[in-house]
């Protein structure tokens, strides 16, 4: 890259102390005189095949290469393409964009979404995005009861919009968050008290009904993918801290980070990314192996052969990123937090399709939640003009039938039960274990448990060589949600820039 061509103000900047937007012009000019410089010179030049073969190989390693088209990579490769980079790629393992986040397609315009799908205050990152891509947003439907099932006993109540605990106990939580950084937990002042502790310890100690005690576990398993006694207090408490450190605003749909859908479902916005970057995302092209990961350029093998670039945003969970071959090694901090990360928490939804919503006509807001049994919660996952009714489950893996249709009928019988004989009868059924759909998923949402965030957090942040993590496990706020995916990407493309504008600085 010509120096010349970049302003020297610019250049003698610390690294870290560039602005996004002065990055942005940065980059472009950047951009701009790589095509120069690529050209070769007419004055002592080399023998004409040499050049040419020297710029083709330039030309064949490119600025960055991104792995994976979820909403952090496409973010990622999105900001890459606004600041005028275009010498990028994004490597995608499935034969599809979206990562956690996709739509079963139900006809009619009208999708049910399998994996992440909510958002709510403060997730501005993914809010803005939406907007900017022209993707609409609705309310969770929420009036009327909630059904309760316990043996042969139905009861219904009004929640107005909660779910999970509530009272002293949820505000208790909320004042210790406060302390706790949501990106950086391990930072928290009393960490390794907190970090000692399960949730489940820690709620022993509250004196909790048994009613309560139901409410915080369900939503705890709801939310993080575990039950109280497998999830580490300190990480619970970093979750909280995103919610502005109130209890209630992680697990209420009003008011809470279940309140808003997206018309068209959450995958809408990796296919609109997608079709945006056109060519530059490559499907079904596993990263293998990466090699010289610490040198000027990087080898990427892959299923569809080599990629070279000069730097690498890994938009990938951390236990994904295990089964890459690296070499050299990583260091041994990353290598473990990878090696250690809970990467299997088995999440299977289902979705039940019925000609319209009628479980509203009764007063019910279609949520289903048994003390015991497969299923864990339903919610109302209908379009938003109610034109068919779709009642979307959380099941418990492992005590559903394998088969398709024998997991509908069970799951049928108990709607039957809680809303009525109408609920025997659905026009669709659809239903995704994230544990078992392909390699590259392992399962949709990561519980951290006790004693991990204060001896590997440190590790999980910091760029190995020409390395760049990023990813919703990564992201400082709304970590694992989709919000903290948009957010990292963001991130991770400063990141990738600002390092690119480094070499032009040292030569």
């Amino acid at each position: 890259m010509d120096v010349d061509a970049v302003p020297k103000k610019s250049l003698e900047r610390e690294p870290g102390s560039l602005t996004r937007r002065q990055l942005l012009g940065l980059a472009a000019a950047a951009g701009a005189a790589s095509l120069v410089a690529g050209t070769p010179r007419a004055a002592g030049a080399a023998p004409r095949a040499a050049r040419a073969t020297a710029a083709r190989t330039e030309r064949d390693v490119l600025d960055v290469a991104i792995i994976g088209a979820g909403l952090a990579g496409l973010t990622a490769a999105r900001d890459l393409k606004r600041a005028g980079c275009e010498s990028f790629v994004v490597l995608e393992a499935r034969n599809r964009v979206g990562g956690r986040t996709y739509s079963h397609d139900l006809g009619n315009n009208v999708v049910s979404e399998a994996g992440g799908q909510w958002i709510g205050p403060g997730q501005t990152a993914i809010a803005d995005l939406a907007h900017e891509l022209g993707v609409g947003t609705f309310d969770t439907y929420y009036q009327g009861k909630t059904v309760f099932l316990a043996g042969d006993v139905r009861l219904a109540y009004d929640l107005q919009g909660g779910v999970g605990g509530s009272g002293s106990v949820a505000r208790k939580l909320g004042t210790m968050a406060q302390a706790v950084p949501s990106g950086a937990p391990w930072k928290a002042p009393n960490a390794a008290d907190l970090d000692k502790l399960s949730l489940g310890d820690w709620l022993t100690q509250q004196g909790l009904s048994n009613e309560e005690k139901f409410s915080f576990s369900m939503a705890a398993t709801l939310s993080l993918g575990a039950p109280p006694a497998q999830l580490g207090l300190l990480h619970y408490l970093s979750v909280i801290n995103s919610a502005n450190s109130d209890y209630e605003q992680l697990e209420r749909i009003k008011d809470g980070a279940q309140e808003t859908r997206f018309v068209g479902g959450s995958q809408l916005l990796s296919l609109r990314m997608a079709q945006e970057l056109g060519d530059k995302v490559q499907m079904s092209c596993p990263v293998r192996k990466i090699s010289g990961w610490d040198r000027e350029v990087v080898a990427l093998h892959t299923d569809q052969g080599i990629v070279r670039a000069r730097r690498i945003i890994a938009a990938l969970n951390p236990a994904l990123c295990n089964q890459i071959v690296f070499d050299p090694p990583l260091p041994n901090g990353r290598a473990q937090v990878q090696r250690l990360w809970p990467g299997h928490a088995p999440m299977r939804k289902t979705a039940h399709v019925y000609t319209r919503p009628f479980w509203r006509d009764d007063g019910l807001n279609g949520q289903v939640t048994p003390i015991d049994g497969p299923l864990i919660w339903t919610v109302d996952n209908s379009p938003p003009d109610g034109s068919v009714g779709v009642l979307s489950a959380f099941v418990r893996p492992g005590y559903l039938p394998a088969d398709p249709k024998a997991a509908e009928r069970e799951l049928s019988a108990i709607y039957a039960r809680a809303l009525g004989d109408k609920a025997l009868r659905p026009t669709q059924y659809h239903d995704l274990d994230w544990g078992t759909v392909d390699p590259w998923s392992m399962s949709c949402i990561n519980p951290m448990p006790p004693g991990f965030w204060t001896k590997w957090g440190q590790y999980l942040h910091p760029s190995a060589g020409r390395l760049i993590w990023s990813g919703t496990e990564t992201a400082d706020v709304w970590a694992g949600a989709m919000d903290g995916a948009v957010r990292s990407g963001h991130r991770a493309a400063l990141q990738a820039l600002n390092a690119l504008a480094q070499p032009a600085r040292e030569a």
